[in-house]
């Protein structure tokens, strides 16, 4: 009796033991990209949105845009049919509509781990960290600038976010690398730290160029040609203005079958008008004259839609975010993008304090469920900005990361099934009964509701015992886990070797440049 009761014991501990592992067990899990279930938050009646779209035609035809130091560009214009005056292209109305109705509505971005396979445009949402801040920031060192070790850092972060679905690009500039070989320790790390997608450069041309090879080595040249494994940013000059370091990259990548977002940078008062109309024209105008030049370089190169806009303090002349024009703004572009039939990119963890903090979260929380609404398809900056796009902060990285798990949850809407009705579960308790013992409760416990992995929900006498931390605090502790519990996916030895001797071959072929 007394050894079955061991024997009892045991199996009970070897249980408890199990779900203990299980709960403190190293999970890689990545949530699929989201499919919403939910509507489009639409601003903008037909009519507003013919008069932007017809305002939009007359300042192409009539104003033009410029296309500066590209010679090549201009000449392809001519010959597509536009009038071109010195650097000032012209297009008649319809052309740029004509010609963008190639450009694919969704795109395929591959990754190296085809389980981490997005799907850009229709009702799909991919997100994306932070992308280009000089400076990073965490709870012991403050703000400083970025290191390789930094960007290594944050890919490795991005990889272990479950509801992160994109590798991201320039997380941080590592400003210890020369700035003409620092894009090859960048997409070093993407490639084989992490296996979900990555974006290529767009800094020059032939490092665009050196994007498209790389991903040559990892999944095969004929692959590459064939398929989009690279979703890259080309931000236009505002107002109206593409110079040839981006319009060369995006010649590249247009011509390799490389995604392409095309988003004006604007900030409204300064780049584009004040009101909300007329930004709205003239991000239309540059997007449209941009995806298509791209099309002129390949009829069918997967572009895009981008909008990266926000306001600006008249008093100081910094750049605002999280405010309402922003977002009226973001609304009404995803309505335009989706009559011209292209993917959108808008959106991410927009604010600009200077820590992690109730500032950073309220604005946060309004450009994160303002993207979710508006219909964007891949969301850049979705986790880890801060202080106006300078700083990527390591607190909040995890803390977005954590809480794009909510837009997992509001996509899927209201569920109407069986199940989601819930009779049986009425039926079984009745009036002044509970349901927590009930058998639909007991069936739905585990997923019914989403559940912080970061956030503190304890009483408070807990909380207290275990020294009253507040949220940034709980984030350095989970940064410093995760990086603790990384683990480098699995790559073919000879693809890596190859990918470090490319990198090393084109370092060695060029001096150091920190400018």
């Amino acid at each position: 009796m007394a050894e079955a009761a061991a024997r009892s014991r045991r199996s009970r501990g070897g249980g408890g033991a199990a779900r203990r592992a299980e709960r403190t067990a190293v999970s890689v899990e990545t949530a699929r990209y989201i499919e919403r279930n939910i509507p489009n938050f639409e601003i903008l009646s037909e009519e507003a949105l013919d008069i932007i779209e017809t305002n939009a035609e007359t300042i192409l035809e009539e104003i033009g845009v410029n296309f500066v130091e590209n010679p090549v560009a201009l000449e392809r214009w001519r010959e597509a049919g536009a009038d071109v005056t010195g650097e000032r292209v012209r297009i008649p109305r319809g052309l740029a509509r004509k010609l963008i109705s190639t450009a694919p509505s969704r795109i395929t971005q591959h990754a190296r781990n085809p389980e981490r396979t997005v799907e850009i445009g229709g009702k799909s949402l991919v997100l994306a960290p932070v992308y280009g801040p000089p400076f990073v920031h965490d709870m012991e060192n403050g703000r400083r600038y970025a290191t390789l070790e930094d960007f290594h850092n944050f890919v490795k972060l991005g990889y272990m976010s479950k509801w992160l679905h994109h590798s991201g690009g320039t997380v941080c500039e590592p400003t210890d690398v020369p700035v003409n070989k620092r894009h090859l320790d960048m997409l070093l790390a993407h490639m084989t730290l992490s296996d979900k997608p990555f974006m290529g450069s767009v800094t020059e041309p032939s490092r665009a160029q050196d994007s498209v090879d790389m991903c040559g080595i990892l999944f095969g040249e004929e692959f590459v040609q064939q398929n989009t494994v690279m979703t890259s940013l080309i931000n236009v000059n505002s107002p109206m203005t593409f110079d040839d370091v981006m319009m060369g990259s995006l010649e590249v990548y247009a011509k390799n079958n490389q995604a392409c977002i095309l988003s004006p940078f604007i900030v409204g008062g300064a780049m584009a008008p004040t009101t909300v109309a007329g930004t709205l024209t003239q991000v239309l105008v540059e997007v449209l004259a941009g995806i298509a030049y791209s099309q002129i370089i390949r009829p069918g190169a997967p572009m895009i839609f981008g909008a990266f806009v926000t306001s600006i303090d008249m008093n100081s002349g910094a750049p605002t975010f999280g405010t309402p024009e922003a977002a009226h703004i973001t609304y009404g572009a995803g309505q335009l993008a989706r009559r011209l039939g292209l993917p959108y990119r808008s959106a991410g963890s927009f604010n600009g304090s200077k820590l992690p903090d109730a500032q950073a979260a309220y604005e946060t929380a309004n450009s994160l469920n303002m993207g979710l609404l508006a219909g964007v398809n891949f969301m850049l900056h979705s986790c880890g900005w801060m202080e106006g796009g300078l700083v990527a902060s390591f607190e909040k990285f995890v803390m977005d990361a954590d809480q794009l798990g909510t837009l997992h949850h509001l996509a899927k809407g209201v569920q109407m099934d069986e199940n989601g009705q819930a009779m049986d579960a009425i039926r079984e308790v009745g009036p002044g009964g509970h349901y927590l013992g009930c058998a639909h409760t007991q069936a739905n416990f585990k997923t019914a509701f989403w559940r912080s992995d970061l956030l503190d929900y304890k009483p408070y006498e807990t909380w207290s015992e275990e020294g009253g931390r507040d949220t940034m605090s709980l984030a350095n502790t989970r940064y410093k886990k995760l990086l603790n519990d990384y683990q480098q996916p699995a790559l073919d030895p000879g693809i890596h070797e190859a990918l470090k001797a490319y990198v090393a071959k084109r370092k060695s072929e060029m001096p150091d440049a920190f400018s």
